[in-house]
């Protein structure tokens, strides 16, 4: 299956890595819903960001699944291949 990078610019000010993680386990609890696979996630609170690795049968339905678990969808999401 695709594997997906996806970026979240600009988190809320008040996130921290225990919002994160509660964010990163509604994406798992609706996951197979979608056939995906949320495999990890990456925060850098002092750039505001976030990065989310997946597996999906293609991006929008990646998107999907953040937006059904806790609607905060990402700014961009891109195919990689991992080395």
């Amino acid at each position: 299956m695709p594997l997906f990078m996806d970026v979240h610019h600009g988190i809320p000010e008040d996130a921290d890595a225990e919002a994160v993680a509660e964010a990163h386990r509604a994406d798992l609890g609706v996951q197979d819903k979608h056939n995906t696979r949320y495999l990890n996630y990456w925060l850098d609170l002092e750039a505001g960001k976030l990065f989310c690795l997946v597996e999906a049968p293609d991006a929008e339905t990646a998107h999907a699944v953040h937006r059904e678990a806790h609607g905060l969808v990402a700014d961009k999401i891109y195919p990689v291949v991992q080395g």
